[in-house]
């Protein structure tokens, strides 16, 4: 047989399988609580109401729905798209700062192989979502790690002080990939102080905000706050969002928000891609928005993430070792934590998954794989008695690692 190994091109040996997708495949049709994945809660989708759509669509508009569509997304779904970026607070936009991606992950790969080349410096949250830091390691950049506390945050300090750095060094930033909201996976919030902050920052030193808002609709505890792009008065903010935490994750659609130059990038680059994101999904969505349905599903989401979020954190608080450290999320889907240094999370994910629970190691959400002793735990998808048995479960794995090491 032909050893094709041999034959890949260098950033295809790069690319690395997601450890989360990993993970849920050794799960699949086991006795495992997995609090792995990043699923949403399946009680949470409006089923019928995309039912009674999808009926409406194919009876009214089977021509245009189920034909090829424009590069950059569906015409009547973007307008639906610049009304539903407003309620995030994103105003002076219209249609032509509008792109729709397959997910917001088919965004992130095409702004990063847009944007990022070898050698440039980039910034990324120490941790930060591990399917965007995969993308950028292909990138082969310099990386820039700036630490996320469980309490403050995103350690703008240590921003300031690195960018001041590279201004010495004659070097500069390219782009800062930011999660501001609900972060995943540390599950922290920016405060407005720090948003602005960071604009500052980026002005300054003339780099680029790579922002990803998968979870700025899903803040149940306090008032979501306005994402970095609301606050935007120059245009350096690249805004991403999706519809898999709002309504379906299935329909695989994304949405970008950026200056014009940009989105004519976009189209070009997606044109050589796929052509365009499926065309009745946009529909679908199109008719969510503006049928109402995402809005007031919202709350039906909320109550029950939240509601989970308190059982786990509950669970942790009784369970855990005191030694350990956790995020305490306003929002999003996950809780990260911090175990004592001398465990290593990676090697311990065997026992727990042999003793029947499964989490994801935390050192893939650290672009230089340091987070030995984090893991991440998801609420959103295990039910509320799976929450509690899998966090003892883990408890006593972690402490039974911790008492040995």
């Amino acid at each position: 047989m032909v050893n094709y190994q041999s034959f890949l091109g260098m950033e295809t040996s790069l690319l690395k399988s997601s450890e989360i997708r990993d993970l849920l495949k050794l799960t699949e049709g086991k006795k495992v609580i997995s609090l792995a994945g990043g699923l949403p809660d399946p009680s949470t989708f409006p089923s019928e109401d995309i039912r009674k759509i999808t009926d409406d669509i194919i009876r009214d508009e089977s021509a245009q729905a189920l034909q090829y569509s424009t590069t950059s997304g569906v015409m009547s779904f973007k307008k639906e798209l610049v009304n539903l970026s407003k309620m995030r607070g994103i105003s002076s936009i219209n249609e032509d700062n509008i792109f729709v991606t397959v997910g917001s992950q088919e965004a992130l790969f095409m702004i990063f192989n847009i944007f990022i080349d070898k050698g440039d410096y980039i910034a990324v949250e120490n941790p930060s979502y591990l399917a965007a830091l995969n993308i950028l390691r292909a990138r082969q950049p310099n990386f820039i790690g700036i630490d996320v506390d469980p309490q403050k945050g995103t350690n703008l300090d240590q921003l300031e002080a690195k960018l001041k750095e590279l201004k010495r060094e004659n070097k500069k930033l390219k782009m800062f990939y930011v999660i501001p909201t609900a972060q995943n996976p540390a599950g922290t919030t920016m405060n407005f102080d720090d948003r602005k902050r960071l604009l500052d920052l980026a002005s300054e030193y003339d780099f680029i905000i790579m922002e990803d808002d998968a979870y700025g609709f899903l803040v149940f505890e306090g008032d979501s706050p306005a994402p970095l792009r609301a606050l935007d008065k120059e245009g350096r903010v690249i805004y991403t969002s999706t519809f898999s935490k709002i309504l379906s994750p299935g329909l695989r659609l994304g949405w970008v928000v950026a200056e014009n130059d940009i989105i004519k990038e976009l189209e070009i680059y997606k044109q050589n891609v796929d052509l365009h994101t499926p065309t009745l999904p946009q529909y679908i969505a199109r008719e969510a928005i503006k049928r109402g349905v995402i809005m007031n599903n919202l709350p039906k989401v909320k109550s029950t993430y939240i509601e989970k979020r308190d059982v786990m954190l509950s669970a942790i608080e009784e369970n855990f070792p005191k030694e350990a450290k956790w995020s305490h999320p306003v929002g999003g889907m996950f809780v990260f934590s911090w175990l004592p240094e001398k465990i290593n999370a990676t090697k311990m994910l065997e026992k727990a998954m042999n003793r029947g629970v499964a989490y994801v190691p935390g050192a893939s959400f650290y672009h230089d794989y340091s987070g030995k002793n984090t893991m991440r735990l998801n609420f959103s998808y295990p039910s509320k008695e799976e929450l509690k048995k899998g966090i003892e479960i883990l408890s006593k794995v972690i402490k039974e690692e911790f008492s040995n090491s």
